[in-house]
This record gives structure tokens, sequence and C-alpha cells, in this order.
């Protein structure tokens, strides 16, 4: 009986269950509450599913104590050391050799591309005015950048939580895994659930900023966009914005190739993979190596609470910032702008733009301003991407 007991005793010090049931163990039942709150938003209110659901599983397969899964230690040096194959590939688990992808810089770039050939740039060219209000949008980054340093975060911490005001979780992540990759997983869930809750956080802000007589100003319909212009926008912007900010080359760069194989027309195969297959299957890696990075340890602290307030306050003022703008180009047009539209700024596409769409219809419901604010909404794209090779330039 005793050498049963020595067994049984045996087994349960393997277990995870002798680290739950340790002192700091009650840290992994709070984890597991929280991956059921982001379970129940992607399954049941489909919140973002596509990439909260790989993130939620990735934070569970990251809290299974001793399943060693995944080594946070193994990526981020105090003394700014270079990777350390040998020990990864000694030490490392499965998310551990996944999240290589983030960190060298692979899946943030790649789904870049998938948006790219999935993005309609017609109302930005047909509109260029578009891009001020896309600009103008990205105040929420630069609030939320002097509010992180009022927290005491460093600059590169205050960088990282600031790029999720534009409302772009591939572009937070990029700068997060260079400049702060201990705060990644708190800032990408941010990122990603405030993307999610668009469609209530920006109607309020919208509805205080504008008067009635403003939400139901309708718009001219946008000129049509040739050929010609389609195909030269992408190699344009791509090569103006990467000789002036080199940092944001791989954000813009990739976007701009995902564009140009879509409106060439000659590659479909290649569009289609990128809009699809692999689009898709960077979706999955991405969200799990994310997931894993939110550890009970790294998670559950302060810095994570200011950094889902940050986010709100981010998210809050980028709207401010569009609509106030939009306002201005309204007074300077002399009605002929729905300062609406400038809420689509921030780079949720297209969430953003059906929200202005949604909101100025309510107002008036001959009022179709989808495709007015799908200017401002692909210019935040790249927008987002600029802040983000700003900071880069800045503070890496």
């Amino acid at each position: 009986m005793a050498k049963f007991f020595d067994i049984i005793s045996g087994i349960f010090r393997d277990s995870g269950l002798a680290e739950i049931f340790s002192s700091g163990g009650w840290k992994y039942p709070v984890m597991y509450l929280i991956i059921i709150v982001l379970f129940y938003l992607a399954i049941v209110k489909k919140f973002e599913p596509l990439l909260l659901l790989p993130i939620a599983f990735g934070m569970l397969l990251a809290n299974i104590p001793s399943a060693e899964l995944f080594h946070m230690d193994l990526f981020i040096s105090e003394t700014g050391e270079p990777l350390n194959f040998q020990q990864i590939v000694e030490r490392g688990g499965l998310l551990d050799f996944i999240y290589l992808g983030v960190k060298l810089g692979i899946y943030p770039p790649l789904i870049f591309l998938g948006i790219g050939a999935m993005t309609d740039f017609s109302p930005l060219i047909a509109n260029p005015s578009s891009l001020l209000l896309g600009a103008s949008a990205q105040f929420g980054i630069f609030v939320a950048f002097v509010g992180a340093l009022a927290f005491g975060f460093t600059p590169q911490e205050a960088a990282a939580i600031g790029i999720i005001g534009g409302a772009d979780g591939p572009t937070a992540i990029q700068v997060t895994k260079t400049l702060a990759p201990n705060l990644l997983g708190p800032i990408a869930i941010a990122a990603y659930s405030y993307m999610a809750l668009v469609p209530f956080i920006q109607p309020p802000i919208m509805r205080a900023l504008t008067t009635k007589k403003e939400r139901a100003i309708m718009m001219k319909q946008l000129r049509p966009v040739s050929r010609t212009e389609l195909i030269v926008f992408p190699i344009a912007v791509t090569l103006i914005v990467s000789v002036v900010l080199p940092d944001a080359t791989p954000l813009i760069g990739m976007l701009m190739l995902g564009n140009l194989l879509k409106v060439t027309g000659v590659v479909d195969r290649l569009s289609k993979t990128a809009q699809n297959e692999l689009i898709n299957i960077v979706t999955i890696l991405l969200g799990i190596s994310v997931g894993a990075t939110a550890g009970a340890e790294n998670f559950l602290n302060t810095q994570t609470i200011f950094i889902i307030i940050l986010g709100l306050l981010a998210f809050a003022f980028a709207t401010f910032g569009g609509v106030l703008f939009g306002k201005l180009m309204c007074f300077v047009t002399k009605g002929k702008v729905n300062p609406l539209i400038g809420s689509a700024g921030v780079s949720a596409v297209p969430m953003a733009a059906r929200v202005s769409q949604s909101v100025g219809q309510k107002e008036n419901p001959a009022n179709f301003l989808l495709m007015h604010a799908m200017g401002p909404n692909v210019a935040g794209v790249i927008g987002s991407a600029i802040a983000a090779g700003v900071f880069l330039n800045l503070f890496k």
C-alpha cells in the first residue's frame, strides 16, 4: 500500500496539479477565467474570432503547468544579446518554434500581404484628401504614447502601447516584438479586443462630436479610378514611404505587394493564395504565438491593467481626432464632407467604415457613406504602418 501511495504522489508531483496547488498557483485559475472570456467573445459573440480564437488557445497551451511549451526567457535578453538559436533548439517547446515567426518579424508582414490583396484603394485614389482623415485618426496613438509615459512605462514600452490606437493588430505586434516583447500578450489582446468593439466604442463619440445636420450630409459619388492609377499607386506608395521611412518598409512593402497582385489582374492565383490560404495559415500561427506570450507570470500584473485602460483611451482619441478633422473638412468644403467618415481613419478595415455608414444612415436612410469612409479606412492602414516606422526609427 505504501508503494502505491508513493506512485500516486510521484504522479502528482510530476503533473501540473502540483504547480497549481503551490503558493503561486492561484494565477492559473485566474488565467483560465480570462481564457474562457476570450473563447466566449470569439465563439459566442463572434468578436474578431479569426484571431481571438487562436490567441485564446495559445494562452491555454502556455498556461498548462509543467508542459514547457513556451519559454519567454529564450527571447528576452536583459543585455540585448541576439537570439541564441542553439538554446532554442535544445530547450525549446512547440510554441517556441512557432513564436520565431513573430520574433523574426515574419508573420505581421505576411498578414499585410494578405490584407493588401483584399484591399481596394480606389476610394482613397479617387479622393486623396482621405489621407488627411487617416492621418488625423492616428492622434490616438500619440495620446496613448504620452499616457503610457505618464504611467511610468519606458519610451519603448510606451511606443508599443501607443500603436494600439492605430487599430491594427499586425502593426501592434510588429512594433511590440521589437520594442517591448515582454508586453506582447496584453498589447495584442487589447488591440484585437478593442478592434472587435469598434461598433460599440465609436458611435457614442461620433454622435457627441457631430450635429444631426452634419450626420445627415450626403456626399457625391466618387469618380471612377483607372487601372493605370490602381497599378501605379502601390508602387509609388512603397517607393515614397520606404525612402522617407525605411523602418516602415516591411509592412508597407508587403501591403502594397499584395495589392499589386490583385490590381494587375495577371497573377490571379497568387492574389487568391495571398487572400485565402496564406493569410489563413499565418493568422493561425500568429494567434497561437501571441497567446503563448500571455503566461500567468507575464500577464497578471498592474501593467496589463494600465495597457487595457490606455488601449481604450487610444481608440477613443483616434475616433475623436478623425471626427474633429472631418468637421474641419466639412467647414472648409462648405458642407460637402460628412464628418462621420473621419472616424473610419482607424485601421480596422472594413469595420470602421461600416460604423460610419451605419451612424450616417440612421440620420438619413438615403445616405450611403461606405465607399467614402473606405478612403480614410485604408489610409488608416497606411498611417498606422507609418506611425510604427516612426516609433521603430526613434526607439529601437
